[in-house]
């Protein structure tokens, strides 16, 4: 019989600087040994939105190329996902900080499918420590039609805002954004699933409608957001945010270097609180930042 083999995994929450909001995230922040079958078997067996694997390097190759990560969904690897990078940037910086004559840490850089993606941490007045990823650079892509949208999602075309197009955007992954005029539409909404999902079946990369709304009801939240996905409601998309803040920016809608806060998940009762920002030169949208804070909530292991 063979070895029996244990990998250590951490759960985070994501976005959020309480525990049990946010978006939950698992880390192996050592799978050296785990084939590429056994990381998707061990993603679906935890069944979140994302599980990532950590595989170390030498120090000098890390520091030249990053430490390598690599991003599973239940279904599928993906070459980027905004929670999934600030969560395992956030626990790698917690486990540099654990040695008693540890250095501040104050960048981490991951090499992920997408390529090197620095996330650089500060210190609070409250202790709490903010990380925020710099996305690659947006790619603007398809137009949707309003009607066409509209008819998807279950809505009418005048609840739509009419303050940008319906566009794809990508900062590493895909979204379509669509502005919608009132926070009670961004409530109550019921997309219809399988046609989205079939709206999107020709699309070059996984996408996906992320829905947004300056109507917050909130003078300290600038935007409100859900993530209703053919896989479910996600409680933070930082990716999506990443696009959702080129997309401001290109319109006009938000001042270039801005931070904006995102609020997402309030609607499945995990809040979460996503701060994004972008600078435009010229017709070019460029330095997307999206951040924002993540706790430690368990940890256990798993023998294969």
């Amino acid at each position: 019989m063979r070895s029996v083999r244990h990998f250590r995994f951490v759960q985070m929450d994501v976005f959020s600087s309480r525990r049990l909001q946010g978006n939950p995230l698992a880390v192996f922040p050592d799978a050296r040994g785990l084939s590429d079958a056994e990381m998707q078997d061990l993603a679906r067996e935890i069944n979140l939105q994302e599980t990532t694997f950590v595989l170390p390097r030498e120090l000098a190759i890390e520091r030249e190329h990053g430490i390598r990560v690599r991003i599973f969904t239940p279904e599928e690897e993906i070459p980027f996902g905004g929670h999934p990078t600030l969560g395992t940037a956030m626990l790698l910086r917690n486990r540099l900080l654990s040695g008693k004559t540890a250095a501040p840490v104050s960048q981490i850089v991951l090499d992920l499918k997408v390529g090197r993606i620095p996330v650089a941490f500060t210190e609070e007045d409250t202790g709490t420590v903010f990380g925020e990823m710099q996305q690659v650079e947006p790619v603007f892509g398809q137009l949707h039609q309003r009607e066409t949208v509209a008819t998807l999602i279950g809505v009418s075309v005048e609840e739509i805002s009419d303050e940008g197009p319906i566009q794809t955007v990508s900062t590493g992954l895909p979204f379509a954004i669509v502005p919608l005029r009132n926070l009670r539409t961004l409530q109550s909404l019921n997309p219809d699933a399988r046609k989205v999902r079939a709206y999107f079946e020709h699309a070059a990369d996984m996408t996906d409608f992320y829905y947004i709304t300056r109507d917050t009801q909130d003078p300290a939240v600038n935007v409100r957001a859900r993530g209703l996905y053919s896989t479910g409601e996600d409680p933070a998309t930082g990716s999506a945010a990443g696009c959702a803040i080129s997309w401001l920016v290109r319109n006009g809608v938000v001042k270039s270097g801005q931070r904006i806060h995102i609020e997402q998940g309030v609607e499945m009762k995990r809040p979460s609180q996503i701060f994004a920002r972008a600078e435009k030169q010229g017709d070019k949208v460029i330095s997307v930042r999206v951040g924002g804070h993540a706790v430690e909530v368990m940890e256990g292991e798993y023998s294969l």
